[in-house]
């Protein structure tokens, strides 16, 4: 079989796939002239009318404008630097635990959290930090007054990145250990001849190891700015704690798809791809002119 019949093959391979992506990825595209529109359904798009970037400037015009992005991008700075430090941290550790038994039970129970969804995990949350729940038992045995956790504007940004970070840290050091497991063992060998103790190996040896992975992935996570997560905070908040909790996405969700403003919805999903695209290249930038690495 000669090169040409094995690259059909490989082409009739991906051609599912690419159907689908055409389907729902490229096609809903065209939907963006949503975002230029003043859309109604009775209308449709053709019939809408065209106002430009009106929804644009309504979005930055809103009474509540300043709150909601400094809360997006609050949130969303915290998750990404807990979300590098965390797994990081926690991959060398469990790195350094030499029975492989335990290392594998601490491994699974701390992937769990990743695969249940924040239905699931927002009920766990309310149930513990309810005005009754677990935590508030906890203070009440100890002589401490209850705190309403999930109805105070101090509590809850510290509710959401901590359970996000509980939720994802154990996943996300998958991509550490794979980075450690490339690590020549020989090097570490070396260290222990010339006598580096084991704090000695991760400061000089594993820490440098990571920098290209802890690198790569701070510039990729950049893009996500303006992502503090929806399906989180939309499980977990409540009117009491708009001023803290509310981010872009459940704000639009409320104003643009409640209230059937769907030309304003749409309008938020490009402005946050631009941002995240000139983001990810500033970074990238960065990234290449002071440490050095090219990552694509």
């Amino acid at each position: 079989m000669n090169i040409k019949s094995y690259h059909k093959h490989y082409h009739l391979m991906l051609f599912p796939g690419i159907v689908l992506l055409i389907i729902f990825h490229v096609i809903p595209m065209f939907g963006i002239v949503i975002a230029f529109q003043d859309f109604r359904i009775g209308r449709g798009i053709l019939g809408s009318e065209w106002i430009g970037l009106e929804n644009f400037k309504y979005l930055f015009e809103i009474r509540d404008s300043g709150t909601i992005f400094f809360n997006t991008v609050f949130i969303s700075l915290c998750k990404i630097v807990a979300h590098l430090i965390v797994p990081l941290v926690f991959a060398v550790l469990l790195n350094e635990v030499r029975l492989l038994g335990l290392k594998r039970w601490v491994q699974t129970i701390v992937y769990l959290p990743h695969f249940l969804s924040w239905v699931i995990l927002a009920g766990v949350m309310i149930d513990l930090f309810s005005l009754n729940g677990m935590i508030n038992q906890t203070l009440k045995a100890a002589g401490l007054e209850p705190i309403m956790f999930l109805a105070s504007n101090r509590w809850f940004p510290a509710i959401i990145i901590g359970s996000d970070i509980w939720k994802e840290f154990g996943f996300a050091a998958i991509v550490y250990l794979a980075a450690l497991a490339g690590i020549n063992p020989a090097l570490y060998e070396a260290a222990e001849i010339d006598g580096a103790g084991r704090i000695q190996q991760i400061l000089y040896i594993t820490s440098p190891s990571l920098m290209t992975t802890t690198v790569l992935l701070a510039t990729l996570s950049i893009g996500n700015i303006l992502n503090a997560g929806f399906d989180q905070i939309f499980n977990l908040y409540n009117p009491v704690v708009y001023e803290s909790g509310d981010i872009i996405d459940t704000y639009v969700y409320r104003v643009g798809l409640v209230q059937a403003q769907y030309g304003f919805a749409t309008a938020v999903g490009p402005l946050k791809s631009v941002i995240g695209l000139i983001l990810i290249v500033l970074s990238y930038r960065i990234a290449y002119k002071y440490a050095g690495y090219r990552i694509f």
